[in-house]
């Protein structure tokens, strides 16, 4: 088209980037520019409209009428005068008039530092400019939006509000940074948006998610929505005063592990799920009536596949909407802390899927993913895996941590899959990964980060609980940085409960050949901060349950469980049970359903929910069971080698001398009358706990009475006392020193 003499510089060129889309720097052509000393030109893109006017602000009359310069939308006009700050645009479309304002009047919202920060990787709270941010901006009420895409030609910002029109929104860009941003007025919360990307090559990309999105459609829906963060009201206030009686390691730590789309489902109502405000009904009394702790909650950051559980999450920002809302997510933090119960959560920062709306190929190039295969992807899971050397993906990661203890009040993070992110090898064949600087397997990049992140995370929330799920030998990884460690607080003990189930699924005659398996933990039991899992990893894929692990018939199945609990509650190390273990569920774990309540109705399995619910109370109650759990003063060997008999027995110890327990566990289906055991000290020694009671489905075998010791040595000890053991039972004795 023939070039306007007043366009200045609407060059062909640059119209045409305008109207198709394509133009980098839009906030230098679209708005109100000073031309010269003495004019100002006003310049408007509104795709199908055939008239736009500029209107005062203050008394929205009629300042200019613009010239439509291009058919496809964009109007211009100039006038006398100074740039003008404040104006509207009145828009018509066939018969109908707008008055609106001009996203393109506003300037950026997002400062130096934060823009530094952000490329340093050291930003750690990114959250609170990136993503959708609602604003009130000179009086006027709307959303500022900011992403990511360094290497893109053009992101807009799409959604119901602007009818999905990648023309309508097109964004600033910072420069090196790579974030884009606009500030929209008038959209208001709830609406439904993306980011339309255009890559370098002028291609068109898929839809994408915001990575930092508060809040998301119900998958298989994928659009993000606008959420406000800052209006919920905790009360909570005397949970974090008290917070540090549940989170420290010597502290009693009973983590009842849930999925919340299977704990408990509405098969009447077409087998929904429950709301988080419902589980905040139903499973906090349950949880506190069972006795534990704390609540761990698989991953809950929106995810689009059910079959992953959670585990190949798209918005790390966003509680899934499957439950709710974000305030309704907090009401059940909320509502677990007031009944003093701690919130952990499992955190996913090993990998992402490939689906289109994710983060994969965000801006068209490998962005939150390395370039090459060997590094950015995970073949067992075909995920994506991030890039822990760019800066900015260690921000957004980093910032995602301190994201849910700072918005959300959680109060810890389980990071999953921690030994994948420490070894360039994991689950590869050799030359299908790239070695470190210096021909190593480690993965030095993510070492340095996930240090970074438990630094970070300790700084700021003291008593947070950082778990890692960490499968391999890797020293130190509940260790402080400072003293050469990874900085987690705990460690979940793979090898006990890879040994303990192998034992434990063993005939019982066979056990004796077996014996090492329950002793060999111990050898390495106060190298780290453990957690003792039972998790949904062990209830799944031909796995069977707990109970279907159990050998022989139905009365050995029980009191084996029963049996086995008794030495996991015992044994050093916080607790971990996965969701209907605690009632002895017979199938695996399916995520599409609820757990087997009904089995409830038969006593057998009433029975092993109180005998969890009374080992739960007893562990809480009994400062010898977890004060000690880190070194090896709070535990002792009384017989460890008795293998023909399958027969355990050892002291728990507190911290005060008189808090000390006395356990004894029998692993065969045989009665042992007259079994002496080596005691440390003379006294009276009570049974305060059977797991043959027949109160959890035992048949009362034991020791009704109180024992006093014999000055008879026995396991190298001087005194002793003879006790009966049951079948498949475990008993506990509290001690009461002669003076």
């Amino acid at each position: 088209m023939e070039k306007n003499k007043n366009m200045g510089i609407l060059t062909d060129d640059v119209i045409t980037s305008i109207v198709n889309s394509d133009c980098e720097d839009v906030f230098s052509v679209l708005g109100c520019h000073q031309i010269n000393q003495h004019e100002i030109e006003f310049r408007v893109f509104m795709p199908d409209a055939d008239l736009v006017e500029i209107f005062s602000y203050q008394d929205q009359t009629l300042i200019l009428a613009l010239t439509k310069v291009h058919p496809d939308g964009l109007f211009c006009g100039r006038m006398q005068g100074e740039r003008l700050e404040k104006y509207c645009v009145n828009v018509k479309y066939g018969s109908e008039f707008y008055l609106q304002e001009d996203p393109y009047r506003f300037g950026s919202a997002i400062g130096e530092q934060d823009l530094y920060l952000f490329g340093e990787g050291t930003h750690e709270r990114a959250y609170h400019f990136m993503g959708a941010q609602m604003k009130t901006v000179d009086g006027v009420n709307g959303c500022q939006f900011a992403v990511w895409a360094p290497n893109a030609r053009r992101v807009s910002v799409v959604g119901d509000f602007n009818l999905w029109d990648g023309r309508k929104h097109m964004m600033r860009k910072h420069i090196p940074s790579g974030i884009w941003e606009i500030f929209i007025p008038g959209v208001s919360e709830g609406a439904h948006y993306k980011y339309e990307i255009k890559t370098r090559e002028g291609h068109l990309l898929p839809h994408k998610a915001d990575p930092y999105g508060f809040y998301a459609q119900h998958p298989p829906e994928k659009a993000s929505r606008i959420y406000d963060n800052q209006r919920y009201q905790w009360q909570d206030e005397a949970w974090h005063t008290a917070k540090q009686r549940f989170t420290k390691r010597d502290k009693a730590v009973s983590i009842y592990e849930v999925h919340l789309g299977s704990w408990k489902r509405k098969p009447q109502e077409g087998n929904r799920y429950l709301s988080y405000r419902e589980l905040a009904q139903e499973l906090i009394p349950y949880v506190k009536d069972m006795g534990f702790t704390h609540i761990q909650l698989m991953p809950v950051s929106e995810f689009p596949f059910d079959g992953s559980w959670g585990y190949q999450p798209i918005g790390l920002f966003a509680p899934t909407s499957r439950f709710g809302t974000p305030d309704d997510f907090k009401y059940f933090v909320d509502q677990c802390h007031q009944a003093e119960i701690a919130v952990l959560i499992d955190w996913v920062p090993g990998h992402f899927p490939t689906d289109e709306h994710g983060l994969g190929r965000f801006d068209g190039t490998p962005l939150y993913e390395h370039a090459d295969a060997r590094q950015g992807f995970h073949p067992d899971w075909n995920t994506y895996i991030y890039n822990y050397g760019r800066k900015e993906v260690a921000t957004y990661l980093m910032a995602n941590a301190l994201f849910w203890f700072d918005v959300f009040h959680i109060d810890g993070l389980r990071v999953d899959a921690v030994a994948s992110m420490l070894y360039l090898d994991y689950s590869r064949k050799e030359g299908e990964w790239l070695p470190n600087a210096y021909g190593g397997r480690e993965n030095l990049e993510a070492i340095d980060f996930l240090k970074h992140v438990n630094e970070r995370v300790y700084r700021h929330f003291p008593d947070a609980m950082m778990v890692a799920e960490e499968s391999t030998a890797w020293p130190g990884v509940s260790k402080p940085t400072h003293f050469g460690g990874l900085g987690f607080g705990f460690k979940w003990n793979m090898g006990w409960m890879n040994d303990s189930l192998e034992y434990i699924s063993k005939e019982s005659i066979h056990r004796q050949y077996h014996h090492h398996d329950m002793t060999f933990s111990l050898y390495y039991a106060f190298s780290e901060n453990f957690i003792l899992p039972l998790s949904h990893d062990e209830v799944v894929h031909g796995k069977r349950s707990i109970l279907g692990r159990m050998p022989g018939d139905s009365w050995q199945q029980f009191a084996n469980m029963r049996v086995y609990y008794a030495f996991m509650w015992a044994h050093p190390g916080k607790k971990l049970l996965f969701m209907g273990s605690e009632f002895a569920q017979g199938a695996e774990w399916n995520h599409n359903h609820s757990l087997d309540w009904h089995q409830l109705d038969i006593d057998e399995h009433a029975s092993v929910q109180r005998l969890v619910a009374d080992l739960n109370r007893f562990y809480v109650n009994t400062p010898a069971l977890y004060e000690v759990d880190g070194e090896g003063d709070g535990f002792e060997w009384v017989e460890a080698d008795d293998r023909h008999n399958s027969v355990f027995a050892f002291y728990r110890k507190g911290n005060k001398p008189k808090d000390k327990v006395l356990v004894v566990c029998n692993f065969t289906p045989v009665v042992r009358e007259n079994y002496r055991v080596g005691v440390n000290e003379p006294g009276t020694y009570t049974e305060v706990l059977n797991t043959d009671n027949s109160r959890y489905g035992g048949g009362n075998i034991g020791n009704a009475k109180p024992l006093q010791a014999e000055n008879e040595p026995w396991h190298f000890r001087d005194n002793s006392i003879v006790i009966t053991l049951p079948p498949l039972a475990a008993v506990i004795f509290s001690i009461e020193v002669d003076a």
